[in-house]
């Protein structure tokens, strides 16, 4: 146990820390626009991204990765908020836990296993653009001062880390942010600055449980965004621990991460937050700036409660071109370039779906229909090419009339087509024998083929012999095979 704690907790302390702080400051500018998108005060968003990044940081399953209030969770609140208010957004938050806590234990976590590296590539990629996209409107209709400072940032990011020593020492975005925030302060540049983003809190969370009737209506009304929240949440968060598993080269336990997800978002909601999870653009600041361990996500959560209640008028000062730079870095560091030059020696398919994933995340902003959109095509992808490795082949004896049909490869929906065309009916013989003993059949739809060409065979007056079924084969075509039932015959001759 306690090597456990030590390992995730006190292995990396330094980085932990440092890399928290960075992820601190570029939380708050974001929780602040995340709750103007919903349509709630600012400190909805805050004390939301407090308290989720705190509560996971000793739940979670994925040790260094950051939750809290994000973009594609807030787009799901907006029509809520609009027609019911702030405190059945609490509930639905609520809610929202207690269906991320369910869904960890019956272990759907697991279904991640089901997307493809293809639409993973195209989420990230997506991502990588809205993330830049966000950064646009900081970036119009303004002086050449934010240019150059946002220039200046980026150099600072980029080349900081070539210093000796104290370049590797120091996360380069923790100095861009302290550097630009004091050459504004000192020169007195009249830019945008975190302070114009919204009204920032000056107390504590305190508890908060929502003021709604306890009733079916109230059930009825959050029900459905609370669904959706936790499914877009659980989504993101098991994306966002994909990718970090990648780069840290380690390994985490999805189902509790869908446990921690929701067990941070009770607290969020009992706190006056609203729901969040898992972001992978924080999570790759806080990679990048050295953070692997749970200190970070602690240090983030409680560092960003400290500076927006009791360092609030130094936090005001920070330019948004400083964090414009860092976020511009987090959507470079998050573009996967080598999926470019791939799209030449990938397969067509492959890069239909990581397109597609991208297109449609781009297009609607939702993360979640992006997904769905690159998993059904990478189904029917997958569908289709295994479908084609099925081959019928067929010897015949004259002296018996008898005619073997070896069936090679799998056979389900989408090659049953294939597989009964591969026989001929109007041979005549004696005998058809049809051998399985190098095939698979996977469902009913494989199984009613089956029926329907021994059926036919006996039709044109031939006896046969299905032989050489491997024992999962055999219960499948046991339990839904119907060749040997006379009245399930004639159902399936008459087509009802």
């Amino acid at each position: 146990m306690f090597e456990h704690v030590k390992r995730d907790w006190l292995s990396n302390i330094r980085g932990d820390v440092l890399a928290g702080i960075v992820v601190a400051l570029a939380l708050i500018p974001e929780a602040i626009a995340f709750s103007i998108i919903a349509g709630v005060d600012p400190k909805v968003g805050l004390y939301a991204s407090f308290c989720i990044a705190v509560i996971i940081a000793f739940v979670g399953g994925r040790p260094g990765m950051i939750s809290a209030a994000t973009g594609a969770m807030a787009l799901l609140m907006v029509t809520l908020v609009k027609d019911h208010g702030l405190e059945y957004l609490l509930a639905a938050t609520l809610l929202t836990g207690v269906l991320q806590i369910i869904a960890g234990f019956l272990r759907l976590g697991e279904l991640m296993r089901f997307v493809s590296r293809s639409v993973v590539t195209g989420f990230v990629n997506a991502l990588a653009i809205l993330i830049f996209m966000a950064q646009l409107p900081e970036l119009t209709n303004v002086t050449w001062h934010v240019y150059a400072m946002t220039a200046a940032g980026l150099g600072i990011i980029y080349l900081f880390p070539y210093l000796p020593i104290i370049g590797k020492a120091i996360p380069s975005p923790l100095v861009c942010i302290v550097t630009l925030t004091v050459v504004t302060m000192v020169i007195g540049i009249d830019i945008r600055t975190v302070g114009d983003m919204g009204e920032l809190p000056d107390t504590l969370p305190i508890f908060l449980w929502p003021d709604v009737p306890l009733t079916m209506e109230t059930l009825t009304i959050i029900f459905p965004y609370a669904a959706g929240l936790a499914v877009v949440g659980l989504l993101e968060s098991m994306m966002t621990a994909t990718i970090v598993d990648d780069l840290t080269d380690t390994s985490s336990d999805r189902n509790k991460e869908c446990k921690g997800q929701g067990m941070a978002n009770i607290g969020a909601g009992l706190l006056g937050g609203m729901a969040g999870c898992a972001m992978i653009g924080q999570s790759i600041i806080n990679v990048k700036s050295g953070g692997r361990g749970r200190l970070s996500t602690f240090v983030a959560g409680a560092f960003l409660l400290v500076m927006v209640v009791f360092l609030d008028e130094w936090l005001r000062q920070i330019p948004m071109a400083a964090l414009v730079a860092v976020m511009i870095m987090v959507s470079i560091g998050t573009f996967s370039w080598s999926s470019i030059r791939d799209l030449r020696k990938h397969p067509l398919s492959t890069n239909i779906v990581m397109i597609a994933t991208v297109i449609v995340v781009v297009a609607t902003h939702n993360l979640a229909l992006g997904v769905l959109v690159g998993v059904l095509l990478a189904t029917l992808f997958f569908a289709n090419k295994i479908g084609h490795f099925m081959a019928v082949k067929s010897h015949y004896s004259a002296a018996d009339k008898v005619r073997t049909y070896e069936v090679v490869g799998q056979v389900f929906f989408a090659s049953a087509e294939q597989f009964i065309a591969a026989f001929d009916f109007k041979e005549a013989v004696n005998t058809v024998v049809i051998d399985l003993t190098q095939a698979h059949f996977w469902d009913i739809t494989a199984v009613s083929s089956l029926d329907k060409m021994v059926i036919k065979f006996r039709r044109e007056g031939a006896t046969v012999k299905v032989i050489g079924m491997n024992e999962a084969t055999e219960t499948v075509v046991d339990k839904f095979g119907v060749h040997n039932d006379p009245a399930q015959v004639d159902k399936l001759l008459g087509g009802h």
